[in-house]
């Protein structure tokens, strides 16, 4: 009796080492392999894809696995899946960026969908933001590291943005020396707020201290300089939150443009701590037209 169940059991096993040797397995080295490899150029990256009823899902940064610790905005179809839509006089809260905002170069893409005239949080005309790194209180006039918005209509659009680093490149407690870069004015954009997805890429190179905007894909002929600064050099020792749709101010109540909130739709938000090329924010645009 134990002979044949012996006997059985080893057919048994027989069997099932010969159906495992017939599955189909890929070569050594036919795996596919990470496009943004651990500590890779994508430092922080949004698809808003989440279709949760937990909202926090919705907007998780899928580099590490990093959730908001808030996020009171609303889900809906995006540029590719899902996106969020802000509500006025709230943000999306983040623990962090990861690493990017201690990057040496930097770009910033993102998916807009904007209806008309960009609003502050009381209704009047006013900047809408992608996102800002709040200050510690008393740090710099602005109560920001840096931020990214929009602000104007579809006849003409501004875009602007702005970073704080020590004054001396030595001493990273040294009083703070902000850069603008804007396009604004006789240079602001028309056609960004026609309730359509547009692109936007902001690209900050260290290696000859420019900054190039995108939209797009397509690069805007004028570009900005940071007059030999080099390395980006934000002051990370002082950020104190991370926002996406929101400004680095509190005054939601009033028509503070430091507070504006975004109302417009956003869709995948990437932070990545290199200089983009031309050819990769043109591939970014084509691979979510």
């Amino acid at each position: 009796m134990k002979k044949t169940l012996y006997s059985l059991l080893a057919l048994v096993l027989i069997v099932a080492v010969a159906s495992c040797d017939k599955k189909d397995k890929p070569a050594l080295g036919d795996y596919p392999t990470d496009s943004n490899p651990p500590d890779g150029p994508l430092k922080f990256y949004a698809a808003f894809d989440g279709t949760s009823s937990n909202a926090l899902k919705n907007a998780v940064d899928s580099i590490k696995a990093n959730f908001p610790s808030d996020n009171p905005f609303t889900s809906g179809a995006g540029i590719s899946g899902g996106c969020v839509t802000g509500v006025n006089q709230k943000y999306i809260k983040y623990p962090s960026f990861n690493t990017w905002a201690a990057s040496s170069s930097m770009t910033v893409s993102v998916w807009f969908k904007q209806d008309g005239q960009t609003k502050n949080n009381i209704g009047g005309n006013g900047p809408q933001y992608f996102f800002s790194l709040k200050a510690a209180g008393g740090y710099h006039w602005s109560n920001a590291v840096g931020f990214f918005f929009i602000e104007g209509n579809n006849t003409a659009c501004a875009v602007k943005s702005m970073f704080v680093s020590p004054s001396d490149p030595a001493n990273p407690n040294s009083s703070p020396s902000d850069a603008w870069f804007t396009w604004e004015g006789g240079q602001s954009i028309a056609g960004l707020c026609d309730n359509q997805w547009h692109h936007l890429a902001l690209v900050y190179d260290e290696t000859n201290s420019s900054v190039k905007l995108y939209v797009d894909g397509v690069q805007n002929p004028n570009v900005r300089n940071w007059g030999g600064h080099g390395a980006l050099r934000l002051a990370t020792s002082k950020i104190t939150e991370y926002r996406v749709g929101a400004g680095p101010s509190t005054g939601y109540t009033s028509d503070d443009w430091l507070a504006c909130s975004f109302k417009g739709s956003l869709d995948q938000l990437r932070m990545y701590g290199v200089a983009l090329s031309a050819s990769d924010i043109q591939a970014l645009y084509d691979a979510h037209k």
